[in-house]
């Protein structure tokens, strides 16, 4: 059923009272207006998107500017409306949303690698300027993905590629876990129609047989909980397909095998209350080994705060918990669209000036960090592989000597914790200890290992390493500084060559006179063209013919030798 404007006005006002009823009007009004008798593959009128697309956002109780911008997200594309139209009619805050929404629309970020990488690029720099710009995005695919049935095969298998490669695990890594999952579970759906088919059919015969064991569980839990003092509100799920499919994968196992499929929550009111209700958890039923996290203490990269732990409850069925605040529930949910809620519902006003306090977010910062290290000058492909491997790998947590906390992708290495720590320590890195004990650099590293890395000044790290390291950020260091070292190597050959022809013609070396002549050469810099003459790509009388093409005669005369024939003596040649 379709969103009706005074439904969504209000429903921003009961979160956002001072929130600018007369603009939400006005964009509700231009876009339906705007849209006309446009279309979409399901028959729809086109208007009902956008429309959608602002109501999850208001689900989300984001600011009445990032709503106005989800009504309008298609207009420029779509319609024959200007920027300047929406910035006369809005306000350049709200145009410079939609614009940059027009622009990530153009992207096509399942092409080939090279252009893949690129436009992912330009993806993370538009919406890296203001976080409200993906919030959209993620809701307007969102809303893409759950009409996905009408559009044509090829195109389908295309947008849930893409939203499994890019979108979900952006969402997840801006906190905002319920979106991550159900982008996840469409784009399953379309990508492996075999696989989520399997996976429902065995969820269904295991409803059937475990009918009334969530509410069992819950109401066990809350017993137990009031026994205890606790106030706690407990709610169970069955777990998403794809989130199955994906641990059959990780655990290689098989659907029969599969046993832990419900899913616990139990938010408190402090933190204390987080552990006291551990406490009553461990002490009523048998805790999985291997099965206990704590993000409270520890917590991840994108703010997200729980104690997970998995118990042996009614029915000897297994069972996920999730012990949490209800503020940390709010970040688990909504990520960084969290932040400016609690930062102003303190006071009881709605979110300041509809701006994200981008600063209280460890995952805006991630993102930040994301698009300084393109700016770094990394070729697309390097780019590519790091943001991947950040985005799609679990975390283990690790301690420098000192205390400070390393968070690390599943699977990392002391190499991958020296260059986390600072890229100095990594190309200088030669040993490790990990927990006081010398280990090799190969050692997989564990949660809550301490981790000292031994360095030295003369060494540089092997090209080898590249293969060995799991994070991006040291593999495109690993690659920098080999790139530099042979650098290095071939610029000091490259000089020692340079400097004996030089001396041979009578001049004197200097970069000066190597500048003047890079144009003749094709060269951006003295230290390529000395690098060049190095790696055996440029000779040296080239060099001096182009820094002093005055000196050279235009024809080199020929050395004149005597021959003695028997018959006539000696002559010239």
């Amino acid at each position: 059923m379709t969103t009706r404007q005074y439904e969504l006005v209000e429903r921003v006002l009961s979160y956002q009272p001072s929130a600018d009823e007369a603009l939400l009007n006005r964009a509700y009004v231009y876009a339906m207006k705007a849209h006309g008798n446009q279309k979409r593959a399901s028959g729809a009128p086109f208007f009902s998107h956008p429309l959608e697309v602002a109501a999850i956002l208001a689900e989300m109780r984001l600011d009445d500017a990032t709503i106005a911008t989800a009504l309008l997200h298609d207009i420029i594309e779509d319609t024959d409306t200007t920027r300047g139209e929406i910035d006369a009619l809005f306000g350049r805050e709200i145009g410079t949303l939609v614009d940059g929404l027009t622009k990530i629309k153009k992207l096509d970020l399942v092409t080939k690698k090279a252009e893949q990488a690129e436009n992912f690029r330009k993806l993370l720099l538009a919406i890296s300027s203001d976080i409200r710009v993906l919030l959209v995005k993620l809701a307007d695919r969102l809303h893409n993905m759950r009409t996905l049935g009408h559009m044509k095969p090829a195109k389908r298998k295309t947008i849930a590629q893409e939203t499994m490669d890019i979108y979900a695990p952006l969402a997840g890594r801006m906190g905002m876990q319920w979106l991550r999952e159900e982008l996840e579970d469409h784009a399953f759906r379309w990508l492996n129609p075999e696989g989520y088919a399997a996976v429902v059919d065995r969820l269904k015969m295991l409803r059937d047989r475990n009918q009334g064991l969530i509410e069992e569980i819950e109401s066990a839990l809350l017993k137990r909980l009031e026994e205890a003092k606790v106030h706690a509100i407990v709610a169970g799920r069955e777990k998403k397909p794809y989130a199955i499919w994906s641990k059959m994968e990780r655990k290689q196992i098989s659907l029969e095998q599969l046993s832990d499929i419900y899913a616990f929550r139990i938010v408190v009111d402090e933190v204390i209350d987080c552990y006291r209700a551990l406490a009553v958890v461990h002490t009523t039923w048998h805790a999985v080994p291997g099965r206990f996290k704590d993000y409270i203490s520890s917590p991840k990269q994108n703010d997200y705060q729980s104690i997970h732990t998995t118990v042996v409850g009614p029915r000897h069925q297994r069972a996920e918990l999730q012990i949490r605040t209800e503020r940390m529930h709010s970040v688990a949910e909504y990520g960084v669209a969290a932040h400016a809620l609690y930062k102003d519902n303190a006071n009881g006003t709605g979110p300041h000036n509809g701006v994200l306090p981008h600063h209280e977010s460890n995952a805006y910062r991630w993102l930040r960090h994301l698009v300084d290290m393109l700016l770094e000058g990394d070729n697309p492909e390097e780019f590519l592989e790091h943001t991947k491997l950040e985005l799609f790998q679990d975390q283990v947590f690790c301690f420098t000597p000192k205390g400070r906390l390393i968070a690390l992708p599943r699977g990392a290495n002391p190499i991958d914790f020296a260059y986390a720590v600072h890229t100095d320590i990594g190309n200088t890195c030669v040993g490790c200890k990990i927990n006081g004990r010398p280990m090799p650099l190969v050692t997989e590293l564990r949660n809550g290992d301490e981790v000292e890395i031994i360095t030295s000044e003369v060494q540089a790290p092997p090209s080898a390493w590249q293969n060995l390291a799991v994070t991006g950020k040291a593999r495109s260091a690993i690659r920098r500084a080999t790139r530099d070292a042979a650098r290095a190597q071939y610029g000091k050959l490259g000089r020692e060559i340079l400097e004996r022809a030089f001396s041979r013609r009578g001049k004197t070396f200097s970069e000066d006179a190597i500048a003047q002549a890079l144009a003749r050469l094709s060269q951006r810099t003295a230290e390529d063209v000395i690098a060049a003459v190095g790696r055996g790509e440029l000779a040296s009388a080239d060099v001096i013919k182009a820094a002093w093409p005055e000196d050279t005669p235009s024809e080199t005369p020929k050395r004149r030798r005597k021959v003695k024939r028997a018959d006539e003596g000696w002559f010239d040649l």
